[in-house]
């Protein structure tokens, strides 16, 4: 079993969690931690010191001091003036990630809330209560504000939940549950608001797909490499040795084990000097996209084990009014990340192309029967439009800044959005490499009696299965939906 607050947190297991395949629950351990740390809060709440967010008001109203009585109502107030998000729910699952890190967070022990509400959060995670979050409305700093506050309202029996795919009242769902609405108390609206999730969920769920998303680009090109009848002479180890970077030295590594016993690769019909780019430059653009992968991964599970709300309380007289709130660690890397992903596209459209020129033995547009049929002329123009779409998401928002708060928070991350146009991103990757896929399966059947690796015909039957070779014009939107759905689904082999 996981235990929140004790054990750390990655990608894998949080997605293990989020899908029931990890049980995870709350130690006595985290429980000594988090009540130990609530009593200092209950100290500071009923102290004549003003300590922000406790016994005062927020941001701009900083300056202006709560009495004991009024605590509750203010942090309940909290929640109800900041969940103002607008735009489509987000995905369930990424709910469900969001209240996973939180309660791993509130677990360290520095918030100040009490276990009854961290009980509450967990008994949503365990019993698929997901809360409605709107996609849009973080600026990424205090944290995710507007999602966070969606996220919670249906603690207080406030806002709404899924039941399987409507949308129903919180306070009718906790009914049915025999759960009563919780009360407030002080720094627990704060300690719920305050943090990084929505941003951090969003890099959870697009590093598991990445992730898969890199392999498939190492198949994709080297099935689109065996169509063209490319040079494996680019790929040697001692060539990457010599620019060790990580990311290359995997795609190198990965490409021979992709190639190994290709008979096709034998055939000495059409020589070359060297291949384009997007062929013989594999191991340093795939393997520059697996570095940034690399890096937001680090920094993400930094983050998911990390706290991220304000104030951090760490006596009974001191809670330090910091910044862990801010996203930019994340959103800075979110952008780097979606650069990365757009370029596995990019590469990937350009395969494509080379694909229909109709050198080495391929005829032009891959078909045989050119003039009357056109072929596969038309789908690389939706490579085309999906890559300039991706380069378009590339814009990084974490390289603007629009001040909130009556200018107390004058510099935030906009990390929300990174995260967002990553996962757009990787959208449109599945549809680029789907679209690669056709191609590389057309090439390589002008390429038999010659075989290919077995991992490398094992992927071309898995795409026979579902699509056969174009012989005359026809409509091709089905063909591309199913490899589409292929992977989606991860299908395809990629080791």
């Amino acid at each position: 079993m996981f235990k929140y607050g004790i054990d750390q947190l990655t990608v894998n297991k949080v997605i293990a969690i989020a899908e029931g395949t990890l049980k995870a629950g709350i130690t006595a351990e985290a429980k000594s931690k988090v009540d130990v740390c609530r009593k200092k809060v209950d100290t500071m709440a009923n102290s004549d010191a003003a300590i922000y967010g406790i016994n005062t008001g927020f941001g701009p109203l900083c300056d202006v001091q709560i009495t004991p009585q009024e605590t509750s109502k203010l942090q309940e107030n909290l929640l109800i003036t900041h969940a103002v998000g607008v735009g489509n729910p987000i995905d369930k699952k990424l709910s469900k990630i969001m209240m996973i890190c939180k309660v791993q967070a509130l677990c360290q022990g520095f918030s100040g809330v009490r276990i009854e509400m961290i009980e509450r959060i967990v008994y949503f995670i365990e019993n698929d209560l997901l809360p409605v979050v709107p996609e849009q409305g973080s600026v990424g700093a205090s944290g995710d504000l507007a999602p966070l506050s969606h996220l919670f309202l249906p603690l207080l029996g406030e806002g709404e939940f899924w039941v399987e795919d409507t949308i129903q009242p919180a306070k009718g769902v906790l009914a049915k549950n025999n759960l009563e609405p919780l009360v407030l108390e002080a720094k627990e609206g704060l300690g719920l608001i305050n943090g990084t999730q929505f941003i951090l969920a969003h890099a959870i769920l697009g590093l598991k797909k990445m992730e898969y998303l890199l392999d498939l680009a190492d198949v994709a090109g080297a099935m689109s490499l065996e169509g063209y009848s490319g040079n494996v002479s680019p790929f040697k180890e001692e060539l990457h040795q010599i620019r060790p970077f990580k990311g290359n030295l995997k795609v190198a590594e990965r490409m021979r084990m992709l190639l190994k016993d290709s008979q096709n690769l034998e055939d000495t019909s059409f020589p070359r000097v060297q291949d384009p780019y997007s062929i013989r430059c594999m191991p340093q653009v795939h393997g520059a996209s697996r570095n940034a992968y690399f890096h937001l991964n680090d920094l993400a599970e930094i983050e998911m084990n990390s706290v991220t709300d304000n104030p951090i309380v760490l006596s009974e007289t001191e809670a330090i009014s910091g910044g862990n709130f801010h996203g930019q660690p994340l959103a800075m890397a979110l952008d780097y990340a979606s650069i990365a992903a757009s370029e596995l596209g990019n590469i990937a459209d350009r395969r494509c192309y080379l694909l229909l020129e109709g050198k080495y033995g391929l005829p032009r547009l891959l078909t045989e029967a050119g003039g009357l049929n056109s072929g596969f002329m038309i789908p690389q123009y939706t490579t085309a439009a999906l890559v300039t779409e991706n380069k378009s998401l590339c814009f990084p928002p974490s390289a603007d800044s629009v001040p909130t708060s009556l200018g107390q928070e004058d510099h935030v991350s906009m990390g929300s959005i990174s995260g967002r146009k990553f996962n757009q991103i990787l959208g449109n990757i599945d549809k680029i490499f789907a679209i690669e896929f056709m191609y590389a399966a057309q090439a390589m059947d002008f390429r038999r009696p010659n075989t290919f690796s077995p991992i490398i015909e094992d992927n071309f039957k898995l795409i026979r299965s579902e699509v056969a070779k174009l012989e005359d014009d026809r409509v091709l939107k089905d063909d591309i939906n199913a490899l589409i759905n292929m992977v989606k689904n991860q299908k395809f082999k990629v080791a």
